[in-house]
């Protein structure tokens, strides 16, 4: 698996599959590619070393002659060891649906702007390659695309704003890249991730991305289920915008430079994960009452208010774990905190 938190990820995105769409349904019949693909396809071939011994045959027809992992409708390129770039000519192949060159960790160098030609394109997997540079704004045109996962990279700069005309994506990753900047909102930029009303998920996490994050950039429209922007460099106070987005299950916030008061979050009632530990939050500890469907709890290493033990504690029926370091708590636990069925692990100091 990829670096980074990858929690609850789609069975369907395990097929990893590089789907190749005819340009007419009579190529499908006749089992011959079309020349144009077939031409893009020799191109791309010899960018690449590694590939299989049945694409250098001289042949026209990667679907009639059966070049291996290449079918009529589709073709399997996860983790073959692919080596080199992807070139321009990947934008010849108008018609493709799903694009998964994931696990090919020499496949890098800047990503072409040509991809953002792709728009029937669904899926977009480059996972776990080495591509560098920007993210070009051009993929911003893929308005049909469901899923985006450009994570476990080095793509460096800000997050183009175009992405925010996705509006059709429900998996946005960039995370374990080194990306810098601000979050793009609409406000400020035009365009922006707060546009993205039916994301499910938004994976950030470990990169350089950087200040505050504005109340607007979440709202009660959202679908959002997971928000992971944990291990980067965001300031100023956590939006109290997140804690109205009903459908969220997971908040990873940990290892910033957050500050101010942890606002309410009484409302997410499915939230499972909650982790805010290693920022520089304050005030009084965070009231988690009434959040029954807690499984994960960690608000360690903070500068909280000094308290005794808070009463929600013996309060989340589901709690599994709940580490608490460093959070200037005082007192006995209570034993019925030790009583509940699901608890696994607790670290309070």
């Amino acid at each position: 698996m990829a670096k980074g938190e990858r929690e609850g990820r789609l069975p369907l995105l395990l097929l990893l599959l590089l789907v190749l769409c005819l340009l007419a349904q009579s190529r499908i019949a006749a089992a011959a590619t079309h020349p144009q693909d077939a031409a893009a396809l020799k191109s791309l071939m010899r960018k690449w070393s590694n590939v299989p011994a049945s694409w250098r045959k001289k042949s026209n027809d990667p679907c009639g002659d059966k070049w291996d992992g290449i079918e009529c409708n589709g073709a399997n390129l996860f983790g073959m060891n692919m080596k080199g770039t992807l070139s321009d000519d990947i934008g010849s192949l108008t018609e493709l649906r799903v694009l998964d060159l994931s696990s090919n960790k020499d496949l890098g160098g800047p990503l072409t702007p040509a991809i953002g030609k792709l728009i029937q394109l669904i899926n977009l997997a480059l996972i776990g390659c080495s591509f560098s540079g920007s993210v070009p704004s051009e993929l911003g045109n893929l308005a049909q695309l469901e899923f985006f996962g450009l994570n476990s990279n080095q793509f460096t700069g800000r997050i183009p704003p175009s992405l925010g005309k996705l509006s059709k994506v429900k998996w946005l990753d960039l995370a374990d890249n080194k990306l810098t900047g601000l979050l793009p909102n609409s406000r400020d930029n035009g365009a922006g991730l707060d546009q993205l009303l039916n994301a499910e998920h938004f994976h950030l996490n470990q990169n350089s991305l950087e200040g505050p994050i504005p109340e607007y950039m979440f709202n009660s429209s959202m679908h959002l289920k997971h928000i992971l922007l944990d291990r980067n460099n965001f300031s100023g106070t956590i939006p109290s915008s997140i804690g109205v987005i009903p459908t969220l299950e997971v908040l990873r916030l940990n290892n910033n430079n957050f500050t101010g008061r942890v606002p309410a979050m009484n409302n997410l009632t499915k939230l499972h994960v909650l982790m805010l530990s290693n920022n520089k939050l304050s005030g009084p500890m965070p009231n988690l009452t009434d959040m029954e469907g807690l499984g994960n709890v960690d608000l360690s290493n903070n500068s909280f208010t000094p308290s005794g033990v808070p009463s929600w504690f013996t309060e989340l029926p589901g709690l599994m774990t709940l580490t608490m370091q460093s959070v200037g708590i005082s007192g006995k636990l209570p034993q019925k905190l030790f009583g509940l069925r699901a608890l696994q692990h607790v670290n309070i100091e």
